[in-house]
C-alpha cells in the first residue's frame, strides 16, 4: 500500500476532477463540485450504524460509502458504473485513491442499477444508499424495484425534485439536455410522485423532508417583474411567498420495508 505524504497527496488530488468533497485529514480536503460535508445532514443517516450492513448505490467518488464505514457499519458496500465507465471520468480512480489513503475496508463493485440483485451483490443490505440517481434514471419505478430488492430494512433516497406546486403525483420531463445541458437528466419528479413510485416498488412506509436549494442548481420560482396591473403590495407579499415556497430543489426520502 503506497504511503502518500501530505504534499504528495495535495499534488496528486489536483490532477483530478472531484464531484464529492472529502476529508482526508491534516487539513487534505478534495476540491469537489458538492460541498458534501454540509450536504450530509440533509441524509438523515443513522448517526451509529454499528452492525448494520450498508450499500452505496451510485457512489461516485465514494463520500457516503466512506463515511458509513466512518459510522461504524459492519459491512460497506459500494457500487456504481455509468460515473466509473464515463470516458474522461476520475470517479473510480478517486474512489480508489481515498480508500487507499483511508486504509478502507469498503468493498467495490462495478454493476449497474438494472444489474442489482441481492443474487447479484451478496445482499440484501439493512440500510441502502440511493443518493443522486433517480432524476437520472429512464425508468424510475424499475430503478426503485431494484432498490427494494436490495434492501432489508431502509433505503434512503435523494433526488432532483420539480413541480412541488403540484398537490398530485406529477414529473417533469427533460428531453434531450434541456436540464443544465445534461442529457443524463430524465425525470424531476415531486414529492407525491416520489412517494407513490416507493410505495409501488414494494416499500411499505415512506417518510419524506423538506426541500432545500442550492445557488448552484435550482433557484425559486419568480413572481413577473413588472405587471402594472397588480398592486405593488401584493406583488411583493407574492414574491415573498413564492420564495419561501420553491418550485423545484432537491428531497429525501427514508423507504422502509
Amino acid at each position: 500500500m503506497p504511503t502518500w505524504t501530505t504534499e504528495q497527496l495535495r499534488a496528486e488530488i489536483a490532477t483530478r476532477q472531484w464531484f464529492h468533497s472529502i476529508d482526508l485529514g491534516d487539513g487534505v480536503v478534495t476540491p469537489g463540485e458538492k460541498d458534501t460535508a454540509s450536504e450530509v445532514g440533509h441524509m438523515r443517516l443513522p448517526v451509529d450504524l454499528r452492525g448494520r450492513s450498508v450499500l452505496d448505490i451510485g457512489t461516485y467518488d465514494g463520500f457516503y460509502a466512506f463515511e458509513a464505514e466512518r459510522r461504524g457499519a459492519a459491512r460497506v458496500l459500494a457500487t456504481d458504473s455509468w460515473t466509473w465507465n464515463w470516458p474522461g471520468s476520475d470517479a473510480r480512480r478517486n474512489f480508489d485513491l481515498v480508500h487507499d489513503v483511508r486504509g478502507s475496508s469498503v468493498e467495490a463493485r462495478d454493476i449497474a442499477v438494472e444489474d442489482l440483485s441481492p443474487e447479484a451483490i451478496g445482499g440484501p443490505f439493512d440500510v441502502v444508499l440511493f443518493l443522486g440517481v433517480l432524476y437520472h434514471a429512464p425508468d424510475p419505478i424499475g430503478y426503485l424495484r431494484r432498490v427494494r430488492s436490495v434492501t432489508a430494512e431502509v433505503a434512503i433516497v435523494e433526488t432532483l425534485v420539480d413541480l412541488l406546486d403540484i398537490g398530485v403525483p406529477a414529473a417533469a420531463f427533460y428531453p434531450g439536455a434541456s436540464l443544465n445541458g445534461d442529457a443524463s437528466n430524465h425525470f424531476g419528479p415531486n414529492a407525491p410522485a416520489v412517494v407513490g413510485m416507493l410505495r409501488d416498488a414494494g416499500f411499505e412506509r415512506v417518510e419524506s423532508f423538506a426541500p432545500w436549494t442550492t445557488s448552484k442548481e435550482w433557484a425559486v420560482r419568480a413572481a413577473p417583474a413588472d405587471d402594472a396591473q397588480v398592486p405593488a403590495n401584493v406583488l411583493a407579499r407574492v414574491r415573498r411567498k413564492l420564495q419561501r415556497r420553491p418550485r423545484s430543489g432537491r428531497m429525501v426520502f427514508h423507504a422502509y420495508t
